[in-house]
């Protein structure tokens, strides 16, 4: 079906929402075929997409449809099945409470139990709750970081992770059968209590996940000496983590906690920032006023649906700097197995799990104290499918997840990326450090002076909309049949190219296959062990590239990252300009 004639359909149905339709009949032609030119597409990270009319666009039909064909997957598995249930929950973008309500009573026409959190709640904090309840799956209704005008459908299956590829394939082929979205019946939700298949949840489900927080915590000695003293700053950026991070915090022993009031309040719009993503410098302005007002010894920021945590502290010049992902989870991973090695739980089969755009410095660090790193795709979904691989193996424990996207894990009771986590862990890592008469900025170049001067960076591309979509295809396709012989005055040894599967040794010709889910990626190692990689994001309609560099002096790594950066990126230009 060609995009005007699905734009018809809508226009000419007799049930369309009002709201839609208006929208609809103020679109010019090129927008009109940006809403309709394919359909939202359903992979492991659920749907995600702009607010608006049309079947490339959030609205209650394509919830609807996402979640019907959700819930046909599950009806396949049986009553047992659909009695376990759906646990829902939201954040506070626009749409957000509508959309999980929709989810909500699509799954009730199927008979499916719901558990719906009646007021917005993090995204970590839906994965503990399909485990405690023991739930068949969950949805979160988010887009993460994501600007306003965007929204999502999150899926996470009965471990508490983001769906596998498998699962999501399996989902899409019921979503897929679905041929009129608007078509998709619903139940009332008074009809949905009273059949019993609706119930709100939401404080027990906080207190039962701050009583599993506790167990993170190595010293606690430590933080009752220290906790009065460690000024923190806290901004959870309009989202949803305010009361979970603050009440977490508290529970370690931390009470000199300064919330942004600002950004405090839920706000859909983000109205004092250009971008809610932690990664943004700009997103710390208000909460580094905060901390020069009262000599603050930690910054801390969290996403709207508060599975990213951002971290600044001060550097030698006495300036805040914001640590990167690869920095805060290099300095978080270090102090938590020398803190479980000196308390004797530090296991001999412990792994450490990264993604493969994360820095080396994570399995240096690892090594170091005999632990296994494993690297895994892009996504946090790939950490948590390896948490789950460990429980049923029994191959290794896990000890700590994280990527450079400022997402991270330490207790497993949770099966995503967890800023509430993050947030107490640093700042017990800060109060150690802080006993020690140092700042976490010393405690990273402590690390740099232990094991090489790692340089990361990441450079991002715009491209939206289906030309976007195209010329981002084509880039990869191009560098993926011409790649690069060298850059930056190094040769290129290895280049591994995760949608072929391949890894290709340069200097000796052999090829051998890579261990990892195909995706489209490719990573490109030079002769000194630096690396660049291009992939197109996930979530958002960019080209990403990622960069890294490392060496024992650090005035080279500096140096040479912003070399490997402009060449890197010049290459790109030149690509592009190739295209048009």
């Amino acid at each position: 079906m060609t995009w005007s004639s699905k734009a018809e359909k809508w226009l000419s149905h007799k049930n369309l929402d009002k709201e839609l339709k208006n929208l609809l009949l103020d679109m010019d032609r090129h927008k009109l075929e940006d809403c309709f030119y394919k359909d939202l597409e359903f992979g492991t990270g659920g749907i995600r997409g702009e607010l608006g009319p049309g079947t490339n666009r959030m609205n209650i039909y394509t919830v609807r449809k996402a979640a019907k064909g959700l819930a046909d997957y599950i009806s396949q598995k049986g009553e047992s099945a659909k009695k376990r249930g759906f646990v829902i929950a939201y954040d506070c973008r626009r749409k957000s409470a509508e959309f999980a309500m929709e989810a909500a009573k699509t799954a009730g026409m199927q008979g499916i139990k719901v558990y719906l959190f009646h007021e917005l709640r993090p995204t970590p904090e839906l994965s503990f709750a399909v485990r405690h309840l023991n739930a068949i799956a969950g949805i979160m209704i988010t887009a993460s970081h994501n600007p306003p005008e965007y929204n999502g459908f999150k899926v996470y299956g009965e471990d508490g992770g983001q769906i596998t590829p498998s699962a999501a394939e399996e989902i899409t082929g019921y979503i897929s059968g679905i041929k009129d979205e608007i078509a998709v019946q619903v139940m009332d939700e008074e009809v949905l209590k009273s059949k019993g298949l609706l119930t709100f949840i939401g404080e027990e489900i906080d207190n039962a996940y701050l009583e599993k927080l506790k167990t993170i915590q190595l010293d606690n000695n430590l933080a009752r000496k220290e906790g009065k003293d460690l000024k923190i700053v806290f901004s959870p950026l309009h989202g949803t983590a305010e009361r979970l991070v603050c009440e977490g915090l508290q529970a370690f022993s931390f009470h000199n906690i300064t919330l942004v009031k600002e950004q405090a309040e839920p706000d859909p719009d983000f109205r004092t920032v250009e971008s809610p993503n932690p990664e943004e410098h700009a997103a710390f302005k208000m909460a580094i006023q905060y901390g020069k007002r009262m000599d603050a010894d930690i910054l801390m920021a969290t996403d709207p649906d508060a599975d990213r945590l951002g971290v600044a502290v001060k550097n030698e010049q006495g300036d805040y700097e914001i640590l990167t992902g690869n920095q805060l989870g290099a300095i978080m991973l270090y102090y938590l197995l020398s803190e479980k090695k000196k308390l004797g739980i530090l296991p001999k089969n412990g792994a450490v799990i990264k993604t493969i755009v994360t820095s080396d410095i994570g399995r240096a660090i690892a090594e170091d104290f005999g632990i296994t790193v494993i690297d895994t795709l892009t996504g946090f979904k790939y950490i948590g499918e390896k948490i789950k691989e460990f429980e049923e193996n029994r191959d290794y424990l896990f000890q700590f997840g994280y990527e450079e996207s400022y997402g991270y894990l330490i207790g497993d009771f949770v099966r995503d990326k967890d800023a509430v986590q993050a947030a107490v862990f640093a700042a017990e890592v800060a109060a150690y450090y802080k006993s020690k008469g140092k700042t976490l900025f010393d405690a990273l170049y402590d690390l740099y002076a232990r094991y090489g001067y790692y340089q990361e960076s990441l450079q991002s591309i715009l491209l939206k909309g289906k030309e976007g979509s195209e010329e981002i295809a084509g880039v990869l396709t191009y560098l993926r049949v011409n790649p690069p012989k060298e850059i930056a005055g190094l040769k290129i040894n290895l280049i591994e190219d995760f949608k072929l599967g391949t890894m290709l040794d340069l200097l000796t010709g052999q090829e051998k296959l890579t261990q990892l889910p195909k995706t489209n990626m490719i990573k490109f190692y030079l002769q000194d062990g630096s690396w660049f990689a291009i992939r197109p994001s996930g979530t958002e309609p960019k080209l990403k590239i990622y960069f890294s560099v490392n060496s024992f002096s650090k005035k080279w790594s500096e140096r040479f990252l912003i070399k490997l950066e402009k060449e890197v990126m010049n290459e790109i230009e030149k690509v592009r300009n190739l295209k048009k």
